[in-house]
């Protein structure tokens, strides 16, 4: 791979990873300051965050279709209206948010019941849940400004709001969860309100910096048009369904992890949030691919959108390797600022360095679904990720889980061979180069 290539990459690429490093740091504060309640809070947090995610997978393919029309307007030099696909995307989050909040508001004690029969559990659960989903359009928004400001490769504007959004996050849940500052005492739910408060001050943020800079490219100036509408939603729906989708295999795995145990839940939250810590600066990588391969094709080079495409898959081997070390040589060390229970991080020591391997093994598979994703092949990766998780993890899992007794290291090796499958499948379809050819 070339310097300038790499430089290149990187300048785009560390800014993102560099948010989803600050992400990842939030959820794992998030879990050490909740974990400090107990397990059953720990639990209770772990079912109402990944029900959470599943409300906000609704809204996630909106950042990935702003992005890539963004990113090929830019290369086929139209900047001027390169901000449209930012206000469909801002008119999609409203229509779509909003009435998905309170849908999932209504029912949460359900959703919830039906991951957790423990009802300490379900009750921390809903009241987290609740706080969480308040904040869906703002994080729909956040998604589409995200989308934006990656695909004109000034990635270093959602860096700037994400750290300023995740500080502010950790010190109104610090105050929200042990009353302090003068706040409310609400124990975990305070972690879940404070994360919402956060989210919606950086949508207020990205407004007031997007107004003042991207006006010449049409931000609030030009109403949505049909034919950006269609471009937007044709890549946002196969995205945010492969993300809804992903969103309920974790539920369903928290379930499935839920009939072994209390316990084991409490570990798997902890060891999904470690996993996020190492997945996002890959996702990172992954999603400053998007921009590259979509802007190559825009000023139809093909070729070069190819080659990014295996250059920023070799960054992110590097990456995650690197990250992934502590985690294999050091378990007991890393699982001990989560738990306290020594029998607990037992459970969790040969999963957390599966976790480690199978990152890299993932590297593949994160780069390249994100790149295709930049070349509008959305419904391919949709089709892929779906079968692989639906039809061969969770089916798998739960029979090595709670019907055969293995429990959560086999999991955990099942998910290894999943990621490492993934991985080729996506080489193998990224090498056709039959997505070369799609329009957007």
């Amino acid at each position: 791979m070339q310097r300038d290539r790499i430089k290149r990459a990187a300048s785009l690429a560390l800014p993102i990873m560099g948010g989803m490093l600050s992400q990842s740091i939030l959820n794992l504060v998030d879990a050490a300051m909740v974990g400090s309640l107990g397990e059953v809070a720990l639990a209770g947090v772990g079912v109402g965050a990944y029900l959470s995610f599943l409300a906000v997978s609704m809204t996630t393919g909106l950042s990935s279709g702003v992005q890539a029309i963004v990113a090929r307007r830019m290369g086929q030099g139209r900047a001027e209206s390169c901000a449209q696909p930012l206000n469909v995307g801002l008119l999609c989050a409203l229509l779509i948010a909003v009435p998905v909040s309170i849908i999932f508001y209504c029912i949460s004690p359900w959703l919830v019941g039906l991951i957790s029969s423990d009802a300490a559990v379900t009750a921390v659960g809903i009241e987290y849940f609740d706080a969480r989903i308040t904040a869906l359009l703002a994080v729909a928004m956040n998604f589409c400004f995200r989308g934006y400001w990656n695909g004109i490769h000034r990635s270093s504007v959602y860096l700037r709001v994400i750290v300023l959004m995740h500080a502010i996050n950790i010190g109104i849940s610090y105050g929200l969860i042990f009353g302090a500052f003068g706040l409310p005492q609400l124990g975990a739910a305070g972690a879940g309100w404070g994360t919402s408060i956060a989210m919606a001050l950086g949508s207020l943020f990205y407004f007031v910096i997007t107004t003042k800079s991207a006006r010449p490219h049409g931000f609030l100036r030009t109403r949505p048009d049909r034919a950006t509408l269609r471009s937007v939603l044709t890549l946002a729906i196969p995205n945010s369904m492969q993300q809804m989708f992903f969103a309920l295999g974790v539920t369903a795995l928290f379930w499935i992890i839920a009939r072994i145990g209390t316990e084991e839940l409490a570990v798997a939250h902890v060891l999904i949030n470690l996993a996020l810590f190492l997945i996002l600066p890959g996702v990172g990588l992954g999603m400053a691919a998007t921009t590259l391969v979509s802007r190559a094709l825009g000023e139809n080079q093909p070729e070069d959108a190819y080659r990014w495409g295996w250059d920023v898959v070799r960054l992110a081997v590097v990456v995650l390797l690197l990250l992934g070390i502590p985690f294999w040589l050091f378990p007991d060390a890393i699982l001990s600022l989560f738990l306290a229970n020594e029998a607990s991080r037992a459970i969790g020591h040969l999963p957390l360095q599966l976790t480690a391997l199978g990152m890299v093994l993932d590297a593949t598979a994160i780069v390249l679904t994100q790149a295709l994703l930049g070349a509008g092949a959305n419904r391919i990766v949709m089709r892929i990720s779906i079968s692989l998780q639906w039809l061969l993890f969770l089916p798998l899992a739960w029979l090595l889980g709670p019907m055969l007794g293995y429990g959560l290291t086999a999991i955990w090796i099942l998910q290894l061979g999943q990621r490492l499958l993934s991985s080729l499948l996506f080489a193998s379809i990224w090498r056709k180069r039959q997505w070369i050819g799609i329009r957007i």
